[in-house]
């Protein structure tokens, strides 16, 4: 019987996947036998959510080696699923290692859930982008180990480096380690606490600073999609094979899987919000426009970035493409890549109702 611990619960995705494991009707997936749900708070009132939530709340230091291996080891937590800065890896080694403890204290199989993003695949981080780049790709760890000095922003440089170190790490100890790139997800979170996606806000944000919306690429770039609710699926089927103990999921350097049912151009996601945001008389007009420089430096206020950083939130190339959550776990999407369009008003109203 493995226990699970659970961290990021109170954010948009880690809230998501710990109300669809408390009411497994809102999806497709019911987790088989297992121990004990943990989920990792700051505070009181976290605490009494989560077991609102039928989990059960534990609070140390994520960053304390012996707080964290007393508590790994004490109680047995075989599967740990992360969603706390995956920019940074110091905290992701010190779970891998308790993790390869219990291992070795009880034979039990451990597992890791690093939670990326497709932005580690994408020309923002260096990544060629001239053709599909399967999540079943057996070169994909040297692909992105080649890449990652490469990446034209340091932060990228840092964030593939963290996954390629969460893979090798884990390799090297017998921990089993899976790769989740989350892309643009969107739809109202399921959970308790954030309920809006961080990748459609930030249009609306830059859009309300600069009075417009504006394009950043002039070549129409696409990017993957996700609905909250099929995104958080693809987890709960992962846990649900490794709770079954199934062999056949890919791990490691074999262990990426994009949540995605496809993708679309960003054009089509501007243009569509800019629809919704005119007739809120957030922007001036519904037309969009490619972006100056005078609106860069707008647009980075609004987003509390620097100018250079505007395109990183708001556009981007990834040709990453999902395979592997349909082969290994039976992972259906319930709603297609173009399900973003049709709903982009809702998805406006929802996000200028929490900001």
């Amino acid at each position: 019987m493995h226990n699970i611990l659970l961290t990021g619960a109170s954010g948009y995705l880690g809230g998501s996947i710990l109300a669809q494991l408390h009411k497994p009707s809102i999806g497709s997936t019911i987790l088989p036998a297992h121990g004990t749900i943990y989920t990792l708070v700051r505070n009181d009132t976290q605490a009494q959510a989560v077991r609102d939530y039928g989990a059960e709340p534990t609070s140390f230091d994520p960053g304390d080696e012996a707080a964290i291996e007393s508590f790994i080891l004490g109680h047995e937590v075989s599967v740990v699923v992360w969603f706390i800065d995956v920019v940074s890896v110091e905290r992701q080694t010190l779970f891998i290692r308790a993790l390869a403890k219990l291992r070795q204290q009880t034979g039990k199989e451990v597992h890791f859930s690093q939670t990326s993003g497709a932005k580690i695949f994408s020309d923002l981080a260096g990544a060629l982008t001239d053709k599909p780049l399967l999540d079943t790709d057996h070169k994909l760890y040297e692909i992105q180990s080649e890449r990652q000095t490469r990446a034209p922003f340091p932060a990228f440089q840092k964030a593939v480096s963290t996954n390629n170190t969460v893979i090798k790490l884990a390799e090297e100890l017998d921990v089993k380690s899976y790769i989740i790139a989350s892309c643009i997800v969107y739809g109202e979170g399921l959970g308790f606490g954030n309920k809006i996606s961080a990748q459609t806000v930030a249009i609306v944000r830059a859009a309300k600073e600069a009075k417009r919306v504006y394009r950043v690429d002039d070549n129409s770039p696409t990017w993957p999609v996700c609905h909250i609710r099929d995104n958080t699926d693809l987890y709960i089927r992962l846990l649900a094979a490794i709770l079954s103990e199934n062999d056949n999921i890919g791990h490691g350097r074999q262990g990426y899987y994009l949540p995605s049912p496809g993708s679309v151009a960003w054009d089509d996601l501007y243009a569509r919000m800019a629809i919704s945001l005119a007739k809120k008389g957030i922007v001036e007009d519904e037309q969009v426009k490619l972006a100056d420089d005078t609106a860069l430096e707008t647009m980075s206020r609004g987003l509390n970035c620097p100018k250079a950083y505007v395109r990183v939130q708001l556009a981007g190339k990834c040709t990453l493409t999902p395979k592997h959550g349909t082969e290994a776990l039976g992972w259906v999407p319930k709603f297609a890549p173009e399900h973003i369009l049709e709903t982009a008003e809702t998805e406006v109203e929802l996000i200028l109702k929490h900001i």
